[in-house]
């Protein structure tokens, strides 16, 4: 099982939708975003399929299970570098569909597995007891073993470049994306957005161990550079565990990585359909993640 953060940026007040507030966000909620964590305010970015093949295919995991995954890629032969999406705790839900498209925009293949399906799909539940169980239970070689279902399948497709493939994933997605850059050579450059990256200081041992392997301990493993984008006022990801990680990284001699805190942003500052959406530094981090997947997957 995987220690969670409760995602920020919400309050209870938030998640209290009166007959005012549903129909100001009927819209939304039908259209697929994850209702746990959906502001009242939201104006989430749109990103439209014209000049886009998008779809949801499913492939098999090492398990058994058909592993769905949202695919979005420029129209025609390609080839076109690849780019796995880690989601957050929410699911494959429509900002992660909006992120794959977003990057297909960029001439990305982008996919996304619903790495959480085998148990429930999280996006449509508004009780965050259950998302936890559910995303307790997707525990660490599960999770290895559906990324690497992918990128065989990714290896399999006549649309897809030969070579190294890009990873980024949001909260939980973003610790995925440390340790999936210590495990697969497969990946050529990882972006990991506000992923938990140690136990924090009151963590049980049980805690500890049942997040493990930590980023901080994968540094010397790391098989291909991450650029790790935080928040300063991340209350669930103190700075001080960001500092352990870039010591961590630098004794490592991992010169390739590095990460980048913004003051003000607090954690989720990259979901636009939440409260905690700082539009600055989250479209300063995309301009900085397509800069390290151009350079690392289009030379």
């Amino acid at each position: 099982m995987t220690t969670l953060i409760r995602p920020e940026g919400q309050t209870a007040d938030d998640l209290k939708l009166s007959r005012r507030s549903l129909g100001a966000l009927g819209g939304l909620l039908f259209s697929g975003y994850a209702v746990a964590a959906l502001a009242r305010e939201a104006k989430p970015i749109t990103t439209d399929a014209a000049g886009l093949t998008a779809e949801t295919v499913t492939y098999a995991a090492p398990d058994g299970f058909d592993l769905p995954a949202y695919v979005a890629r420029p129209q025609g032969s390609g080839p076109f570098p690849v780019v796995v999406v880690v989601s957050e705790i929410f699911g494959v839900h429509e900002y992660i569909r909006d992120v794959c498209r977003r990057l297909a925009k960029q001439g990305y293949a982008a996919i996304a597995p619903a790495f959480f399906n085998r148990v429930e799909d999280p996006a449509p539940l508004s009780d965050m007891q259950r998302i936890m169980q559910i995303v307790g239970a997707a525990g660490y070689e599960q999770v290895m073993g559906d990324l690497s279902a992918t990128l065989e399948w990714a290896s399999q497709q006549g649309w897809a470049r030969d070579g190294k493939v890009g990873i980024t994933g949001f909260c939980w997605g973003g610790k995925v994306v440390w340790q999936a850059a210590a495990r697969f050579s497969a990946i050529g450059a990882g972006v990991a957005w506000y992923g938990r990256l140690a136990p924090a200081p009151d963590a049980t041992p049980a805690q500890v161990s049942a997040g493990q392997p930590w980023p901080v301990d994968l540094a010397d493993d790391l098989k291909a550079p991450v650029l790790g984008l935080y928040g300063g006022q991340d209350q669930g990801i103190p700075v001080a565990s960001v500092e352990r990680m870039r010591q961590a990284l630098a004794r490592a001699g991992q010169t390739g990585s590095q990460i980048v805190v913004y003051p003000d942003a607090p954690h989720g500052f990259h979901a636009d359909y939440r409260a905690s959406y700082a539009e600055a530094d989250a479209r300063d981090g995309w301009s900085k993640l397509l800069a390290t997947f151009d350079k690392a997957l289009k030379n």
